[in-house]
């Protein structure tokens, strides 16, 4: 096929993929407008320093899922500057959002915007199966140190420790499945899974990313450490929240409340989590003695500090990206810039 076809042939399945994913988060924004007009009488409400710390803490996430992606293409030789990473995790956020899935509808994106900034193929895939591994890693300790913090209180229920025990299934068999695929290289599939195109291309396209990177135990360790920060951050955006509405929650509590609704969201199928992350977030903050007024106007801020806010330039950002072609990466792998060029 010429590069003039394939470049139609990738713009189809792009805007194809972009109309799916703002019909998904369109509907869950109408659905759910009353929840956006009550946001502007919350912040006039919230106190301007508690919210601004919010607001700080936010914008850090996408630094650190930039940071996490920086740190395997600089060790895979193909460095890039962190601004156009940032554009990138603020478009995958969006799609994770948008689509359900176990917070995997982004993925798909991914490979083929750092394809579009220069990123060889294998390298892009490899950085996708990292971050994966690293996101999930951070997300399992972290329920597991939830449990112990509900059981340590007396508030752990049957119910928590069976949504845990099916969500850290989840979070091995996510990056585990990767990992068998990357293992099994170009071996063929059991001919019923032959036959399934989606699962076939998956095979060819996770059996290209270079298994040193995957093996680098040190690179795991930091991007699982970036992916930590993030999850940190948005438990610091709600007690930052809860103060800013005058409530005097710990973070303990707002981490709790956090990772739960969290693990409800990935195991739940509702585009943007809309409904279930209110409704976990604010029945845990309650059952931590936090009231339910207080509880449940701190999550509707959080909620617009990590969900409303962010899907206007999240759609804009790409919707961008689905135009543009992707780049053809430098015979040496390079991206076309030098490791000084890594610096802003």
């Amino acid at each position: 096929m010429s590069a003039r076809g394939e470049r139609y042939a990738g713009g189809g399945w792009r805007n194809w993929f972009f109309g799916f994913v703002l019909a998904a988060a369109l509907i869950g924004a109408i659905l759910h407008w009353g929840e956006v007009e009550g946001f502007a009488a919350l912040v006039e409400r919230a106190r301007p320093g508690w919210l601004g710390l919010a607001f700080a803490l936010q914008l850090s996430t996408y630094v650190s899922v930039a940071a996490g992606w920086a740190a395997v293409l600089r060790r895979a030789g193909t460095p890039q500057r962190l601004a156009p990473l940032v554009r990138i995790a603020i478009t995958k956020l969006f799609a994770d959002q948008a689509l359900p899935s176990a917070g995997m509808g982004g993925n798909v994106l991914l490979v083929d915007q750092l394809r579009g900034i220069g990123v060889e193929r294998g390298t892009a895939v490899a950085a996708l199966i990292i971050s994966m591994i690293g996101f999930y890693a951070a997300y399992a300790l972290f329920a597991i140190i939830m449990l112990v913090l509900l059981w340590f209180n007396d508030r752990a229920t049957p119910l928590m420790a069976g949504l845990v025990t099916l969500f850290l299934c989840v979070a091995l068999a996510i990056p585990g499945l990767a990992l068998w695929l990357r293992s099994r290289g170009s071996e063929p599939l059991p001919a019923w899974l032959e036959r399934i195109g989606v699962v076939r291309s998956l095979l060819d396209t996770v059996a290209e990313s270079p298994g040193d990177l995957l093996r680098d135990r040190a690179l795991l360790t930091r991007v699982a450490a970036c992916n930590a920060l993030i999850f940190l951050a948005d438990a610091g955006t709600l007690f930052a929240c809860l103060r800013a509405l005058g409530t005097n929650a710990s973070f303990g509590t707002s981490f709790i409340a956090l990772i739960m609704a969290s693990i409800v969201v990935t195991l739940g199928p509702i585009p943007l989590g809309l409904g279930s992350f209110e409704a976990t977030s604010t029945a845990t903050l309650r059952l931590l003695g936090v009231s339910f007024e207080a509880a449940f106007a701190g999550t509707m801020l959080l909620r617009l500090l990590i969900l409303w806010l962010p899907l206007v330039p999240g759609m804009i950002l790409m919707r961008g990206a689905m135009k543009r072609p992707p780049s053809v990466p430098h015979p040496s792998g390079a991206s076309g810039g030098s490791a000084r060029d890594d610096h802003r």
